[in-house]
């Protein structure tokens, strides 16, 4: 079967997929920057290198709002076609959508906000 819309299921999970691992990334990253920056300030170390990391840790933390917005773009896509195909809930990439879109729920804090402020 080469249902277009199969297609555009699959390829519409695979973006929420991969935008929800990257915001879990970039949260992570910002974590362990934090603690790089506190075992620099607890070992005495200059000040240059100090700032630096925060320099890293402000770019990391600029980059979890603008992932969020696109998850938050991407959910509502992906559920829509959720919404829309009904009659393909009987395909295995249906119930894989429907699992991904459980996981990145989990991501939005208030999906309906952060959609709104796209």
């Amino acid at each position: 079967m080469n249902d277009p819309r199969v297609k555009q299921l699959k390829i519409k999970t695979g973006v929420v997929k991969r935008l929800t691992k990257e915001k879990v990334t970039y949260e992570k990253e910002a974590d362990s920057q934090k603690n790089r920056i506190e075992k620099l300030k607890a070992a005495g170390s200059d000040s240059y290198d100090i700032k630096k990391q925060e320099e890293v840790l402000q770019e990391c933390l600029m980059m979890v709002p603008d992932c969020q917005r696109r998850l938050a773009k991407a959910f509502e896509d992906l559920k829509n076609i959720l919404e829309s195909e009904k009659d393909l809930q009987e395909l295995e990439e249906y119930a894989t959508a429907q699992q991904i879109i459980e996981e990145a729920k989990l991501q939005l804090p208030n999906s309906e906000e952060l959609v709104t402020a796209c």
